[in-house]
């Protein structure tokens, strides 16, 4: 193996280590449990809210109409079992 052989090869070792480090890097980072509750909060807020901002009604309304009717509900049972 020649010099420039050599040094071609510590060099390309050096890029890998490099690669490599960077990877572990954003691993840490991205297990990091602050970084999970943020991508688990911002998925929640991405089922209800668009990228403008705007209320996703096709998500909310059925979810309040669903819980209007549980709370009708136990009204009902209530006053019935009065």
């Amino acid at each position: 193996m020649s010099k420039t052989d050599t040094d071609a090869l510590v060099e390309e070792i050096e890029q890998i280590r490099l690669r490599l480090a960077n990877t572990v890097d954003e691993l840490v980072v991205r297990a990091h449990p602050r970084a999970l509750a943020q991508r688990a909060l911002d998925q929640a807020k991405a089922k209800f809210v668009d990228e403008t901002g705007s209320p996703r009604m096709e998500t909310i309304l059925p979810i309040v109409g669903g819980a209007v009717a549980v709370v009708a509900g136990l009204v009902l049972v209530r006053r019935l079992t009065r």
